[in-house]
């Protein structure tokens, strides 16, 4: 199939696929004689691996891992569960800093009057530079 059909099957855009394809995620395709790619099953189930994986959130240098992974019949599950594991610290440490953002940007817009007058304690409070509370 052509890069075409294989982005519509695969959900991903014809420049997704060609990026992976110059990062290395993808193998180039084969070419046919008027230099139009043309993809295989096999290569339409790379790219649902791929999309998944980055649907998780994984990096695409964990996701390289992974498919390496993957591809090795002989590799321990304790690797793959090793790169899950880090990659569930990291999202449990964007999850609290995310609730922290939510959680000061509720007090301030909860501090505010909303009404006629010119005192915002949430446009002070990006004035002051300051992160967290």
């Amino acid at each position: 199939m052509n890069i075409g059909e294989a982005a519509k099957k695969s959900g991903l855009s014809a420049k997704m696929i060609r990026y992976y394809e110059s990062i290395g995620l993808l193998q180039p395709a084969g070419r046919s004689a008027s230099g139009y790619r043309h993809y295989s099953e096999q290569d339409l189930h790379r790219l649902a691996f791929i999309r998944r994986s980055r649907d998780f959130g994984f990096s695409l240098e964990e996701v390289g891992q992974l498919l390496a992974l993957w591809q090795d019949r002989k590799r321990a599950s304790a690797d793959v569960k090793a790169l899950a594991t880090r990659h569930i610290d990291e999202l449990n440490r964007k999850i609290a800093e995310l609730s922290s953002l939510r959680d000061t940007l509720q007090d301030l817009s909860d501090h505010c009057h909303g009404d006629h007058r010119p005192d915002c304690p949430i446009l002070k409070d990006l004035e002051s530079g300051n992160c967290c509370h």
